[in-house]
Parts: structure tokens; C-alpha cells; sequence
């Protein structure tokens, strides 16, 4: 379920501190129900590549993604000096002392974010290319059943006109074919692995 920016702008997430000159483009409601304890487990199903394009059965999902690498190579968009320490320096070299000596969290392995840091509630990746420069931001939140669940907003600041016009572009896509298929995805794999996290509680 998408949600309105103020479900991540009204929370004190550290993130703020960080990314302040980022605008937030998108928060949702995560179908990943849990315990208070709970946002490890999401952060290691985000970087296991249990939600990347070969495990979600949307045949949309995945022609959008092959297009979209597809297009990055013939035009140059993801080339490695309009990445992470090339166009835009990482958002690390942003950090206070506290997050810099703490967990920085895994780094996803199918998809090109780097990993900033992974806190008891919250875990930032990062992405740049020649379009944007893009945090995921997951935050673990109580929800109304008086359990948790996670919530992920996505942050960007586009490379200038044209990467405004890029993201602008690719919305519709994002919001009718992306979103509703990885969600899907995320949801099974979580329901799949509740046996696995209620082991991990007891021990």
C-alpha cells in the first residue's frame, strides 16, 4: 500500500540527518508482518536476491527490468564513473561518528545498491548512475495490529533536467508493472520464511 510522504518524513529516522537534500518519491507499506525484532531478517531477504527480477513471476516485472539494463548499456547510464565515489560521492562520507563505527549492513547482490548503514530499525542502500542518485530507505514499523511490518521509502535527487525527466517517465511503469509485482513477491518470501524467524525467536 502506498503511503503519503509524511509516514517517513514524521519519523526520527537517522536517514534525515543523512539525506536531507534528497526528495522522497515514494513510501509503502510492506507486506512483511512481524515482531519487534524483525527488520534483520527483511534486510537479509532484500540482499539474499529473494526479491530480484529471476524470483518474481510477473513476466511485466521482468521485461521492464531487462529493458531498463538494456537501454543503461547502449547509452551509458550506468557506467561505473557516473556510480558511487564517480558522479556523486557515497552518502557515508555523510555519516556522524555513531553510524560510521556501527553496522554498515550487507550489500544487495542482484541489484546495484551499496549498503550505508543497518540499524535495529532501519537500513539505507544506496545507487547512482547517470540519471539519479537513489536511497532505499527500509524502516521497521509498529503497525495496526499491534505488531511490526516493514516500510520502505525511496529518496532521490535526479541528475539534473534529465534525470527529472527520466523518473518522471518512468513512474507510470514503476507504479503499474514494478511495485505491485516485487511486493507480491516480497509477501510470499516473507510468509515462506515465518517458520524460520519464530525458530530464530525461540532460540
Amino acid at each position: 500500500m502506498r503511503l503519503p510522504s509524511t509516514a517517513h518524513t514524521s519519523r526520527p529516522w537517522r536517514i534525515h540527518e543523512i539525506a536531507g537534500d534528497f526528495q522522497v518519491e515514494d513510501v509503502w507499506a510492506l507486506p512483511t508482518p512481524g515482531g519487534p525484532d524483525d527488520l534483520a531478517h527483511l534486510v537479509r531477504q532484500f540482499t539474499d536476491g529473494a526479491n530480484d527480477a529471476t524470483a518474481v513471476s510477473s513476466p511485466v516485472y521482468r521485461v521492464l527490468f531487462a529493458v531498463r539494463w538494456k537501454l543503461g548499456r547502449l547509452l551509458g547510464w550506468d557506467e561505473t564513473g557516473d556510480g558511487i565515489g564517480g558522479r556523486v560521492g557515497t552518502l557515508r562520507d555523510r555519516l556522524p561518528a555513531d553510524l560510521r563505527e556501527g553496522p554498515r549492513g550487507p550489500d544487495p547482490r542482484s541489484v546495484p545498491f551499496t549498503s550505508v548503514y543497518h540499524l535495529h530499525d532501519e537500513w539505507a542502500a544506496e545507487l547512482a548512475n547517470r540519471t539519479v542518485h537513489a536511497v532505499m530507505h527500509i524502516g521497521w514499523v509498529p503497525d495496526e495490529a499491534g505488531g511490526y511490518r516493514g516500510q520502505m521509502a525511496v529518496l532521490v535527487k535526479p541528475n539534473g533536467l534529465f534525470g527529472a525527466v527520466y523518473m518522471a517517465c518512468i513512474k507510470p511503469f514503476r507504479y503499474l508493472g514494478v511495485y505491485p509485482a516485487l511486493f507480491r513477491a516480497m509477501g510470499r518470501t516473507w510468509q515462506a520464511s515465518a517458520a524460520e524467524r519464530s525458530a530464530g525467536q525461540r532460540a
